[in-house]
């Protein structure tokens, strides 16, 4: 319960609501939180596969007639505007709350992914793509926020990361979706690859239907002083856990705050880059890494595949499914590790074991004894391991800091991340498929691979053992009291 704490000023509260979410079992309601929110990344796997697999047709496009070069701006474009949409939405989740946010955020994807395939040359694609980034830049701040805070302490490693990997279903559909659509015998030609961007928006407003019975985060409301809002939200989720006599009665440890109606700019700074210097640099390392790896190869995936492979544009879609399949079922059988081995030495391990299999890989496919179907088998055993890492690292940045600056930490760390891994990649990549040479594009290989060990160094040595430990042990709330 909470209760104004008496003697006190009226802003100090004293509540136990961390407590009594963390210690409830897994149930329908949490269940319903992943289905509703996790489908986040199933949109951005979904855009990023859609980018990638229609990257052909889109050069084939009479209309668009786009290079190796411009695919890259694209897809660059398209980090870029999540990196911005990450900063302004993670510090309106902040301010405004959660839920309205990833209303909000849903929305701004929703429009622009659809006006994405009326576009009519480079600039309109650019800016729709610049757009839809946003869009989902903002969801990651919100959404992460929002998962975090509700899911119980046991679970939240391998539920984090299992939901970080779904971004490879979105990625499955898309590449079913672009298999379908770029068929000459169904659409294919100009009609394909524009169809196939309505995907994201039909799928879109769905979810956003389905998010109309998640509450507001409790945590976040009690440090805004909403405190009848918070125990009403958490009494009524322990309402159907103690009717099926899953919730036995506890004495939960409690947590004095002062109410603030917000958090200034100034301590947000002040907690990244002094109080917690060190976690800062972990989670810019991790972030940095993961996103160069990731988005250099994923973006150019289908280039690598029609350039050197010789691979048709409306078959490349067959190639990423395997991938997908591989990427996803990496968080699902390692997530678990997480919450029992522990946060430090998975982190390490999975980061290190991609930045070696990458090398290796790389150096086979500059000698160009692979085909397609063996380089295809050997992205999808890399990424068994490179998508856990990377997902990892979403999980690392969204537990370790305050409850008051946790949406606008994971902006911050997604925007200097991705900025540094995310535009350059692909960008890197598309100007190196483009010299036709195979050491070329080894050498963008072998540059992710270094990042990736040395992330892995980084995390062994300084990562926070964070598993089956309540948020606010993590770190503590900046409004807490003694």
């Amino acid at each position: 319960m909470t209760n104004p704490q008496a003697g006190d000023s009226p802003a100090i509260v004293d509540t136990d609501i961390p407590a009594r979410l963390d210690a409830l079992p897994w149930g329908r309601f949490h269940t319903l939180v992943v289905a509703a929110l996790g489908v986040t990344w199933i949109l951005d796997g979904l855009e990023v596969t859609l980018a990638g697999a229609v990257s052909g047709a889109l050069k084939d496009s009479p209309v668009l007639q786009f290079s190796n070069t411009d695919i890259g701006i694209a897809a660059s474009a398209y980090v870029a505007g999540a990196v911005l949409g990450a900063m302004l939405f993670g510090w309106l989740t902040d301010r405004l709350g959660r839920k309205k946010l990833f209303f909000i955020t849903l929305a701004v994807y929703l429009v622009a992914t659809a006006a994405t395939a009326f576009t009519w040359n480079f600039w309109t694609f650019v800016v729709c793509r610049f757009v839809t980034g946003a869009g989902i830049g903002g969801e990651y701040t919100a959404i992460n926020s929002t998962i975090q805070e509700l899911i119980p302490a046991r679970y939240r490693g391998w539920t984090d990361l299992v939901i970080n990997g779904s971004f490879w279903i979105g990625a499955a559909i898309g590449a079913i979706g672009s298999i379908v659509l770029l068929d000459p015998a169904v659409l294919g030609g100009d009609l394909g690859w524009r169809a196939a961007f309505l995907i994201g928006a039909v799928l879109g407003m769905i979810v956003f239907l389905m998010r109309m019975w998640i509450p507001e985060s409790p945590r976040w409301l009690m440090t805004h002083g909403r405190i009848a809002e918070a125990e009403a939200i958490v009494a009524a989720i322990e309402s159907d856990f103690r009717r099926k006599n899953l919730l036995p009665e506890a004495k939960h440890a409690r947590i004095r705050l002062r109410a603030r109606s917000h958090t200034p700019l100034s301590e947000v700074a002040r907690t990244l880059f002094r109080d917690q210097r060190q976690r800062t640099a972990v989670g810019l390392v991790l972030m940095a890494s993961q996103a160069f790896f990731y988005n250099a190869i994923f973006f150019t995936y289908a280039l690598v595949l029609t350039d050197f492979y010789g691979i048709g544009a409306n078959q490349v879609g067959w190639y990423i499914l395997p991938f997908a399949v591989g990427n996803f079922l990496g968080p699902v059988f390692l997530g678990r590790f997480f919450d029992t081995i522990g946060r430090r030495p998975m982190i390490a391990a999975t980061y290190a074991v991609s930045g070696v299999l990458l090398a290796i890989t790389g150096y086979l496919f500059a000698i160009g004894i692979l085909s397609a179907v063996q380089q295809t088998i050997a992205w999808m055993v890399i990424f068994f391991f490179a998508s856990t890492a990377a997902s990892s690292a979403y999980l690392t940045v969204s537990e370790t800091f305050p409850l008051e600056v946790r949406a606008l930490a994971i902006a911050f760390f997604y925007a200097i991340g991705t900025g540094i891994g995310g535009i350059a990649g692909p960008w890197l990549f598309g100007l190196l498929i483009d010299t036709g040479s195979r050491w070329s594009v080894f050498a963008g290989y072998l540059l992710g691979a270094v990042l990736m060990l040395i992330a892995a160094v980084v995390a062994a040595r300084y990562a926070v053992a964070a598993e089956r430990k309540p948020l606010e042990a993590i770190s503590r709330p900046l409004a807490a009291v003694d």
